[in-house]
């Protein structure tokens, strides 16, 4: 069971990585730039877990109340560690390493999941 939750986060992890590039790439073709880039990026990547989160319980068979639950538990999981990545990679261009970096992540993470 450890192993099926643990490939089952690692492909979502791929698949929103992969999601967020096409956010990018979507706001920068659509020349965002500042607040609203921000937003249509986050917008994006939202949608983007609600699809990959849906299709998975659909691989699954499930409905009602278990496809309901299995996908508010995989949306949560996925923003989590969508913002975790994210934070990640800032903390990497600004340079940050040891308590700096990790403060910076919690803080960063903490912001992103309100």
């Amino acid at each position: 069971m450890r192993k099926i939750l643990i490939m089952l986060l690692a492909g979502f992890f791929v698949t929103a990585t992969a999601q967020a590039a096409t956010c990018e790439e979507q706001a920068a073709e659509k020349k965002l730039h500042g607040a609203a880039q921000a937003s249509f990026i986050k917008k994006c990547e939202k949608d983007s877990v609600q699809k990959a989160c849906e299709d998975k319980a659909a691989e699954k068979k499930l409905h009602g109340a278990a496809k309901n639950s299995f996908v508010k538990k995989c949306v949560t999981d996925g923003k989590a560690a969508s913002a975790a990545e994210r934070c990640e990679a800032q903390a990497a261009e600004k340079k940050l390493h040891g308590a700096a970096k990790n403060s910076f992540i919690k803080k960063c993470v903490e912001t992103a999941s309100n």
